[in-house]
């Protein structure tokens, strides 16, 4: 039996949409294109149209059961055919699935690859990762102005953001590798807060020397400064809002909206910290065009295979160390460590450097408790280290005698 529709969402489309007419036509005139659905989709979709199958885009998750929004319109689904034991193939918002044309319930048979992946490394002492959101086009990194920045936690969000278009929550094989890339842009929220013009571009500056060509945007939704700027910007495909709680994602999500189809509450006095009123992730129709996912506050941010984006982040530092005098360098006492050079002459901020080794270090730990070749590595690595150190022990001895 169909399910309500999230908010935002039409409740039934044309009565002239067949199920089984997925793949006449072009992508523009379809059901799903407000949805995101185009060419590329439509050849995905293929094998399950000939078995009958509806195509839908997940708009919302609950335990068990999801909103799937369909060219018959918005029903429940249930998950019970895709709960695997593999958390990065858990059914996410964002997700293209085949789902049953009818049936009490209806299940979500299976999801299609994806092209962009979000993933974090959840709280929990397993190491797993969780998917945040699935399929996004552009990754909006949202900063609260109303709090001192924390540069760190930026460039954390940041590597992980530039590391969405990889990894095993694709669903696809190391040769399929999927194309998908998605943009990243850093959104400066509540931009009137901040009390004159030259200070609010200091800031602006502060985050594009951490990640250069990432486009960096302060909006407010009070006054609408840069919002016509960002809804032009996620009106091509779609988009996901993240940050901690309190960052003015779902504020924002209303203005683009043009209502109030999210809850929002003030952020708490003492710190400026949000109240974590979203609870669930949802992904909304923007009447400029695309569609926009909003996320609850993220307490914690710990990464997820994210080597690929900490380079990209950092890559400052990893062309520096590419001139560094022995290619094994660690960047730590070598002779003619270029890295080093560079902290000692003040082009490169040890600050910087410190949330580089932090990042590499939190990420190598992850990837290594799920990969037995990334353990042998760092266990040869420390064997190496401890033979050197006992080596120079040696000779010192030596020399004193």
């Amino acid at each position: 039996m169909p399910g309500p529709p999230c908010e935002g969402f039409p409740l039934s489309f044309p009565s002239s949409s067949s199920p089984f007419s997925t793949l006449q036509g072009s992508s523009s005139s379809h059901p799903l294109s407000a949805y995101g659905w185009d060419d590329g989709w439509a050849a995905e979709f293929a094998p399950y149209a000939e078995q009958g199958l509806l195509p839908g885009r997940v708009v919302r998750v609950d335990r068990g059961q999801c909103d799937v929004v369909t060219p018959q319109g918005t029903v429940r689904a249930d998950t019970a055919f895709v709960v695997p034991r593999d958390p990065m193939r858990i059914v996410c918002t964002g997700d293209w699935a085949a789902v049953d044309p009818d049936g009490d319930p209806q299940f979500v048979r299976t999801l299609l690859p994806r092209r962009t992946a979000f993933v974090r490394s959840t709280s929990s002492k397993r190491s797993e990762g969780q998917v945040l959101a699935t399929n996004v086009d552009h990754i909006a990194i949202c900063v609260s102005l109303a709090v001192e920045l924390d540069l760190g936690r930026v460039e954390r969000f940041l590597a992980l953001a530039m590391s969405s278009s990889g990894g095993d929550a694709l669903l696809r094989d190391a040769a399929s590798a999927g194309d998908g890339v998605a943009e990243t842009l850093v959104v400066l929220t509540k931009a009137d807060l901040v009390p004159d013009a030259v200070t609010l571009s200091h800031l602006v500056q502060d985050i594009e020397r951490l990640a250069p060509g990432v486009q960096v945007l302060p909006v407010s939704s009070a006054t609408g400064e840069g919002v016509d700027v960002f809804s032009a910007i996620v009106s091509g495909g779609t988009s996901v809002l993240l940050g901690v709680s309190g960052a003015g994602k779902s504020t924002l999500a209303n203005t683009l909206l043009g209502h109030d189809a999210m809850e929002v509450q003030t952020t708490r006095d003492a710190d400026g910290k949000g109240r974590h009123t979203t609870t669930t992730r949802n992904l909304l129709v923007l009447p400029s065009g695309g569609v926009l996912i909003d996320t609850p506050g993220l307490r914690g941010v710990g990464l997820w295979d994210a080597e690929t984006g900490v380079g990209q982040v950092f890559s400052e530092i990893e062309e520096l160390a590419g001139q560094c005098r022995f290619q094994d360098c660690s960047h730590a006492a070598e002779p003619g460590c270029a890295v080093l050079a560079a902290i000692e002459d003040g082009t490169l901020p040890e600050r910087r450097y410190d949330s580089y080794r932090k990042l590499l270090r939190e990420n190598q730990r992850i990837v290594a408790k799920t990969d037995a070749r990334v353990r042998s590595e760092i266990r040869r690595d420390w064997k190496r280290k401890g033979a050197e150190g006992r080596a120079a022990m040696e000779a010192k001895r030596g020399r004193v005698r």
